[in-house]
């Protein structure tokens, strides 16, 4: 026994295996609870040899290392070397790095996205079928991976990476769908179809009610899509010529107090919308540039949308 610290803790040597990886035996805990191994093994490609790894073999090691923080396929070294983390969740043996690596670009090249995608619609029906809602909010919205890549493209952030688009449900942060993207790709490209496929993904007696992106799902063709499927949206609005035509037609005297500017609202459609909607503006002040004294002294933030009520319930919504 070493002598007693100054803190309040002691050091004592130990022969049993121990280790520096411990919240993540919570993690692959869950993913045994939750049969996730034995619907990856069920749903993509089988080995194909006696002495292959089976799919679940390369995917656990992933998602240990992704929730462990880890970033490149070298980091599953740190997986791969932690005896105790394995011998608690039962992993005697792991794939390599480099193998890894060459089954997810197999994967990637057949069906391997497919599979994947049904396994995440058994877990989001075990997930939904005890929690009483029927109507579920979606969020759409595209977010950005920074790579390494040579061939990674640039974003409109000025780093190399990719840009994937994610739906995901509001109330529990499942994610209903995913779509990889190149970095210089708009985050605009196909909505509804994103949005389409995340309702598919819902189990039955489930729905999609509700919708929320920002500006890049400013589109008539979702917003006719909502209204046919009598879902509720709440869409970051662009302000063209068109929409800067009606708010300036706002009286002043609609424009209430609300935090730190105003509020008002108009009804707008797009040329290819088949029902008109809710425009929402919010104005507030610009900090202004010593530099710029030309900028615009207020910013409009707006919000399409066919929800009911007032208008600063859909602006907190």
């Amino acid at each position: 026994m070493m002598p007693q610290t100054v803190l309040p803790f002691k050091l004592e040597p130990t022969d049993e295996q121990v280790t520096a990886h411990g919240g993540l035996a919570l993690f692959g805990e869950f993913l045994h609870a939750m049969n996730v191994s034995r619907q990856l093994d069920a749903a993509l490609p089988a080995p194909g040899s006696r002495i292959g790894y089976y799919p679940s073999q390369f995917v656990a090691p992933l998602l240990l290392m992704l929730h462990g923080g880890g970033r490149t396929l070298e980091d599953l070294r740190q997986i791969r070397e932690d005896a105790g983390l394995r011998a608690v969740l039962r992993l005697p043996v792991l794939p390599s790095a480099d193998a890894t690596g060459d089954w997810l670009r197999r994967m990637g090249e057949k069906e391997g996205l497919a599979s994947l995608a049904v396994v995440n619609q058994q877990q989001i029906r075990r997930a939904l079928k005890r929690e009483p809602r029927t109507d579920d909010p979606l969020d759409l919205d595209a977010t950005q991976i920074v790579a390494e890549k040579q061939e990674a493209k640039w974003t409109y952030k000025g780093e190399r990476g990719s840009r994937p688009m994610l739906g995901h449900l509001a109330e529990n942060g499942l994610v209903l769908g995913e779509e990889f993207r190149e970095g210089n790709e708009a985050p605009a490209s196909r909505n509804l179809e994103c949005t389409q496929a995340c309702t598919a993904q819902m189990p039955k007696g489930k729905r999609i009610a509700p919708v929320r992106a920002d500006s890049a799902a400013y589109q008539a063709e979702l917003f006719n899509w909502c209204e046919e499927h009598t879902v509720t949206f709440a869409i970051g609005g662009v302000q063209d010529t068109a929409v800067q035509a009606a708010i300036a037609a706002i009286p002043e005297n609609q424009w209430q107090s609300y935090r730190d500017g105003h509020l008002a609202e108009t009804v707008h459609c797009m040329a290819k919308t088949q029902q008109a909607f809710r425009l929402i503006v919010l104005r507030r002040p610009v900090q202004q540039d010593l530099f710029a004294p030309e900028a615009p002294r207020q910013r409009d933030t707006l919000i399409a949308t066919n929800r009911d009520g007032a208008p600063e319930e859909s602006v907190r919504w």
